[in-house]
């Protein structure tokens, strides 16, 4: 895995040094800090800007890992023409392409996370000519449980769908009974006042 990586990046300094490449530079964007609650899914969004056109044949991105505490990087997934994910290690079936490099978008997803996952996950992206430019970071804390305001915001979220749901009920109902009257020249508002009559 590492091995693709450091290759890569050999033939890039190379062209690069021999004045065959144009280097013109690569802007990565991340999310920045993302909480997920321990054993959910959580996608890690990186994009790239870049001047040069997307070749995809020649199109790299490197996710790499780095706890908080002390302890080596670690190779998360790699993609150059199709994901070629870690197969050892914390992230052994974890990480899953969700990008799509044609339209500069190179996440990942990170399947049933655990608090081994906490830490800086670095996102690189090569386009020949451009080769250099800012590495994109996300600082993954896992947790135990939703923060109060994702509880608050699900919650409003939840009630206020069950609230549209009611009011939509409430309007079907008023017009299949408006509907419904024998009397189809009279006016739904005007029937209470009838029946007061008849009494």
């Amino acid at each position: 895995m590492m091995g693709l990586v450091c290759a890569h990046l050999m033939v890039t300094l190379l062209l690069t040094a021999s004045g065959w490449l144009c280097v013109v530079g690569m802007r990565v964007s991340t999310a920045g800090d993302v909480q997920a609650v321990n054993g959910t899914d959580v996608r890690l969004r990186c994009t790239f800007h870049t001047s040069a056109p997307v070749r995809l044949s020649s199109l790299a991105v490197s996710w790499s890992f780095r706890p908080f505490s002390p302890g080596p990087e670690e190779t998360v997934l790699y993609y150059h023409e199709k994901p070629v994910p870690n197969h050892e290690g914390r992230f052994k079936g974890k990480a899953e392409w969700a990008g799509d490099a044609g339209g500069r978008d190179v996440s990942i997803v990170l399947r049933k996370v655990s608090f081994q996952f906490n830490g800086t996950f670095s996102c690189q992206v090569w386009n020949p000519p451009d080769v250099h430019g800012n590495i994109g970071q996300v600082r993954l804390r896992v947790v135990s449980t939703a923060s109060f305001s994702e509880i608050v915001i699900l919650s409003v979220a939840i009630g206020g769908s069950i609230l549209l749901i009611l009011l939509m009920f409430i309007i079907i109902t008023s017009v299949r009974h408006c509907h419904t009257n024998k009397n189809p020249e009279q006016n739904c508002t005007r029937q209470p006042q009838k029946e007061l009559m008849m009494w």
